[in-house]
């Protein structure tokens, strides 16, 4: 079995000690397929927050929630804060009553597009194959990596996330698979700072127990779908038939029936056109709330702005949607004039990190 030191980025045989035998560190990474797979997905940990700690020192051993204002939800916060308890969407009030000595900062966008343009160069030089998902996480296709390089994307991304702390202050947990599905589970496995690996071999026994909430989309709506179905795991999803999971489900039938198969072909696609971004939220329970629902508006148009950034795109039609406690759907739509949206092209040049 290869191994993989992320502090020294020593390969070979896995040592029968759990240090590495060059360095001693003892973050060694061993897998069977660790040389073979070259789909990533990086997310850097706690991306705002990190920022703010890199900026201001003091702040390093504190709990740190970015939101406040009037909008009163927590748009993220470090693992200190979340060791508490605090996590993203939650009301402010109720953060605060979790971790009391949290010191709250407003969000900083320009230091935050800084920081995403400066990890996004060094992704670049990895790969022309990197498609954003927002300004703190992107997949990458490193397969031509060992050829361009000289070296298997294992060592390249080791050697990535090496260089962001370095460089950068700034950390991130990689994911690396056979697919973009599994590279996005992968990296959520063992924040902060993981490396993660799911090789072929392994992806059926990987996924079998696990909750069908891990499928990109399965939010709080459709998993109470799914539960009502009798759905809560990807071997529940195994003994439905693709066409009855279709009649079901829509289109989201097929995509479950591939996924809980842990097969997903979909390319890394640095220029893909984007039609629409959207984000929602559901709630557990009930709110007529105003600043609530002021806080979670606000903090779903920055996850799009922030998706939108990330893509160097910019919107000409705005819509909202609001599901209410009958279930019923109340839908405002806007189209921005022509100076609005001209206003959004300026945006889009000053604050997309990547032109």
């Amino acid at each position: 079995m290869k191994a993989l030191c992320r502090d020294c980025l020593w390969t070979g045989q896995a040592p029968g000690s759990r240090r590495c035998p060059s360095c001693g560190s003892p973050r060694l990474v061993a897998h069977g397929e660790l040389m073979d797979l070259s789909m990533a997905h990086l997310d850097c940990d706690a991306f705002y927050a990190s920022v703010e700690k890199r900026d201001r020192p003091e702040l390093r051993d504190k709990p740190v929630i970015i939101g406040g204002g009037k909008r009163g939800v927590v748009s993220t916060a470090c693992y200190i804060a979340r060791i508490k308890g605090v996590h993203s969407a939650m009301p402010m009030f109720q953060a605060l009553k979790l971790c009391p000595e949290a010191v709250v900062v407003k969000p900083r966008m320009k230091a935050y597009v800084e920081a995403s343009r400066a990890i996004r160069a060094m992704m670049d030089e990895l790969t022309p194959a990197v498609e954003p998902l927002s300004l703190d996480e992107a997949f990458m296709d490193l397969s031509g990596t060992r050829k361009l390089h000289g070296a298997p994307p294992a060592v390249m991304l080791a050697r990535l996330v090496k260089r962001m702390q370095d460089e950068l202050g700034l950390t991130g947990s990689i994911g690396l698979s056979h697919n973009k599905f599994l590279a996005k589970v992968a990296s959520d496995l063992d924040k902060p700072r993981g490396f993660s690996i799911i090789g072929k071999a392994e992806t059926d026994a990987f996924l079998r127990d696990r909750p069908v909430s891990l499928i990109w989309g399965v939010g709080a709506a459709m998993q109470g779908a799914l539960d009502k179905a009798g759905i809560r795991t990807f071997a529940d999803l195994l003994r439905w038939e693709r066409k009855d999971l279709g009649a079901r489900f829509g289109a989201m039938g097929d995509r479950l029936y591939f996924l809980a198969r842990g097969q997903d072909r979909r390319r890394v696609s640095a220029h893909a056109p984007m039609k629409s971004i959207s984000h929602e939220t559901t709630f557990f329970d009930d709110t007529s709330d105003g600043d609530i629902l002021d806080g979670h508006i606000w903090r779903l148009s920055e996850q799009v702005s922030d998706r939108a950034k990330a893509r160097g795109l910019a919107g000409r039609i705005v819509t909202l949607k609001l599901k209410r406690a009958n279930h019923s759907l109340l839908t405002k739509r806007t189209t921005l004039r022509s100076e609005e949206r001209r206003v959004g092209k300026e945006c889009r040049s000053r604050w997309s990190p990547y032109h």
